[in-house]
C-alpha cells in the first residue's frame, strides 16, 4: 500500500507557494487556482513518488499549471510575456509569505466578511465547505462569495496591498473563528500578529496582540469535556494560562503608555480586567464600564453598546442593564441572548427562557446554539418544578 500524503505539510506550504506565484506575476485568482491544481496533483503522485523537495515541486507544478491557463487565455489576460518564462525547478526560497498574503486578502476593496472568507480559503487552507459551515450558509453561497472576492483582487499586486487597519480587522476576525476545524486559526492569527508587531511599531498592533493573548489564555477552560461552551463566570480560572496573561498585560501596558488609545487597546484592557479577577465575583465591573465608555467613543458601535449593557447590568444591577438595552436595536446580533441573561438576573425566568430559545434560533455557530438551547431548557425545567 502506498504511504499517505502529509496533508498538514501541503496546507503549510500552500501560502508560500501562492505568494511565490503572485510575486512572479500571476494574478491572485489564477495563482490560487493553479496552486489548488498542484495540490490535487500532489495527492495523486506523491504516495508512489514522493519528491525530495516538496516545496520546489509544488512551485514548479503550480507555475506550469498557471502557464497552461495563461496560454489558453493569453489574449484576454494580456500575459504573453509570462508564456516564455518558466522558473527553473529547484529549491524554493524558505520565506514565510503568509503575512503578505493577509495584506493582499485584506484589500480595502473587499468587505470584511469577504476578506475573511478569502483569507480562510487561500491562506488558512480551509475548504469552501468548512468555511460555509463556520458561517452557517450554504456551500454554494460561500463559493460565490469567495469567487467574487478573488475577482475583486485579481489585478492587485503586492505593491497594492490592504492597509494595516484592514489587516488588523481581518486578523481579529480570523482569530475569532475559533479553535475548531483542521487548522488552528487562533494560534495562526497570533503568530501572524506577532510578526506584524515585529515590523510595525504601532500601539494598535500591540493592542491586538495583547487582546489575542489574553483571550487565548482562557482557551483550555472555554469548553467542557463534551465540547459544550463554558461561560466566563463558570470557567476554572486555575486552567488559565498565566504566562500568556502576563505577556498580554505587559504588551498592553506598553501600548497604553504611548497615549494613542485605539479600540483594540480598549478591548484588551477589558480582557485584562477579567483576567486579573481571582473570581468572577471580584471582577471590577465599574472599571470595565468605563473602558466600554471609551470603546463607544472610539467606535460608536451598536455591538459595543450591547456589551456595555451587560457590564452595566453587572455593575449597577440587571434593571440598569435592561434600561441600557432598551435603547438598542432588537435586531442586533446576540441582543436576545443578552436580554435573556439580564432578565434571568432580574428574576424573570419565564421571559428569560423564551429569550434564550429565541437567541438559539439566531446563533451563528452550533456550539453557541447548543449552549443557548440548554439555558432555555434549564429555566423551563425550573419553571415546571
Amino acid at each position: 500500500m502506498s504511504p499517505a500524503v502529509d496533508e498538514a505539510l501541503l496546507r503549510g506550504l500552500t501560502p508560500t507557494v501562492l505568494a511565490i506565484l503572485v510575486r512572479r506575476g500571476a494574478d491572485f485568482a489564477a495563482a490560487e487556482d493553479a496552486v489548488q491544481e498542484a495540490l490535487v496533483e500532489a495527492l495523486r503522485v506523491w504516495p508512489d513518488d514522493p519528491p525530495r523537495d516538496p516545496k520546489g515541486w509544488l512551485v514548479t507544478v503550480a507555475w506550469r499549471k498557471f502557464l497552461d491557463a495563461t496560454r489558453a487565455e493569453a489574449a484576454r489576460r494580456r500575459r504573453e510575456d509570462l508564456v516564455e518564462v518558466e522558473p527553473e525547478p529547484g529549491q524554493a526560497v524558505g520565506v514565510d509569505d503568509t503575512l503578505q498574503l493577509y495584506f493582499l486578502c485584506a484589500h480595502p476593496s473587499l468587505t470584511p466578511s469577504s476578506a475573511v472568507a478569502l483569507t480562510l480559503r487561500a491562506v488558512g487552507g480551509l475548504t469552501t465547505r468548512q468555511i460555509a459551515a463556520a458561517y452557517l450558509v450554504p456551500e454554494a453561497t460561500m463559493a460565490q462569495r469567495i469567487s467574487r472576492a478573488k475577482r475583486t483582487v485579481a489585478g492587485v499586486r503586492f505593491d497594492q496591498p490592504g492597509d494595516v487597519a484592514t489587516v488588523l480587522r481581518v486578523l481579529y476576525l480570523v482569530f475569532n473563528e475559533g479553535y475548531s476545524g483542521d487548522v488552528d486559526l487562533a494560534a495562526e492569527a497570533i503568530r501572524l500578529t506577532r510578526q506584524l508587531a515585529a515590523v510595525i511599531d504601532h500601539p494598535e498592533v500591540a493592542g491586538l496582540l495583547a487582546l489575542m493573548l489574553l483571550h487565548h489564555a482562557r482557551r483550555a477552560s472555554r469548553t467542557a469535556p463534551d465540547g459544550s461552551l463554558v461561560p466566563l463566570a463558570e470557567q476554572d480560572r486555575g486552567r488559565w494560562d498565566t504566562r500568556l496573561i502576563a505577556e498580554g498585560v505587559e504588551i498592553l501596558q506598553a501600548a497604553l503608555a504611548r497615549d494613542r488609545l485605539g479600540e483594540f487597546q480598549a478591548q484588551a484592557a477589558i480582557a485584562a480586567l477579567h483576567a486579573d479577577a481571582p473570581t468572577a465575583e471580584e471582577t471590577d465591573w465599574v472599571q470595565i464600564v468605563e473602558w466600554y465608555d471609551e470603546l463607544v467613543r472610539l467606535t460608536d458601535s451598536p455591538v459595543v453598546r450591547l456589551n456595555r449593557a451587560v457590564a452595566v447590568g453587572e455593575a449597577d444591577g440587571p434593571r440598569a442593564g435592561l434600561a441600557e438595552l432598551a435603547s438598542l436595536d432588537e435586531g442586533l446580533p446576540r441582543y436576545a441572548a443578552v436580554s435573556a441573561y439580564l432578565h434571568e438576573r432580574d428574576g424573570d425566568l419565564a421571559s428569560a427562557a423564551r429569550l434564550y430559545a429565541e437567541a438559539a434560533t439566531k446563533a451563528t455557530n452550533l456550539a453557541e446554539r447548543d449552549h443557548l438551547t440548554r439555558q432555555a431548557a434549564r429555566l423551563n425545567t425550573r419553571l415546571r418544578g
